[in-house]
């Protein structure tokens, strides 16, 4: 029994009250679709970022992490290096262990323009970022790169960020992207959302939500009841997953 658990090529996921997590679930699946019986992904669920130094001491077999909320930007202190990318973004949400090395990379970036490129149109020139997580910085990284000029939306503003209250009709106007990164609206909390005056969306406007499930949140139904497109984080967290995939196999 010890032998075969030492042999396993284990994998997990970092973050904190996980246990609803995507990762698991999909990864425990392909390696039964592929037949690797020697494959195993887990759940470890840290009550502070610290707690990282002990999980990689205790599981010498393991051999990549993904990141998740609240821990992307925290964990990068603790790695040995950072892909060029992840460091651009500044938050990493996957870690690739190669012998004494942890090396965190960043594949949100990849899966958020993958599914969101099928969706913009040409007036789609400016957008509204809500939340300013780990998430977050990934989004405006890939905005950046498709053009889109962007704001940050958060209930404490810094620098050049907008507040809730300070979206009124000319911003939503000029603002035809909205691309929620806060965890308003998760399962099952599922009729909050963040606080925007909807009834200022129109067939102009595209609403991105990086939550999964449920499948349509109350941020995304209140934006199709306006008329606004619509898409969910799904098909990002499967782009990115995969990208995980070939990181740990390269």
């Amino acid at each position: 029994m010890e032998k075969t658990e030492r042999n396993k090529i284990r994998f997990g996921l970092i973050g904190k009250n996980i246990s609803y997590s995507f990762s698991r679930g999909y990864f425990t699946k392909k390696f039964t679709k592929l037949g690797l019986e020697n494959h195993s992904y887990e759940n470890f669920d840290l009550e502070r970022i610290d707690e990282f130094r002990r999980v990689l001491e205790q599981n010498s077999n393991i051999k990549g992490f993904n990141v998740t909320i609240p821990y992307k930007e925290q964990i990068i202190p603790f790695l040995s290096k950072i892909d060029p990318e992840a460091q651009a973004i500044g938050a990493v949400n996957t870690i690739k262990i190669n012998g004494a090395q942890t090396i965190g990379f960043n594949t949100d970036a990849y899966g958020f323009q993958k599914s969101i490129e099928p969706h913009l149109e040409e007036h789609h020139q400016k957008a509204l970022i809500l939340g300013t997580g780990g998430a977050s910085k990934a989004v405006a990284f890939v905005l950046d790169k498709l053009g889109i000029s962007f704001k940050f939306v958060s209930r404490n503003p810094k620098d050049q960020q907008l507040n809730y209250t300070d979206l009124n009709k000319e911003v939503l106007y000029n603002h035809t992207v909205i691309v929620n990164c806060t965890p308003l609206g998760t399962y099952p909390n599922i009729n909050d959302k963040p606080d925007l005056p909807y009834n200022f969306i129109t067939d102009q406007h595209l609403l991105f939500d990086l939550i999964y499930n449920p499948e349509k949140t109350a941020f995304l139904l209140a934006g199709e009841l306006q008329g606004g497109k619509i898409s969910n984080g799904s098909n990002m967290l499967q782009f990115q997953a995969e990208k995980s995939w070939q990181i740990w196999n390269s």
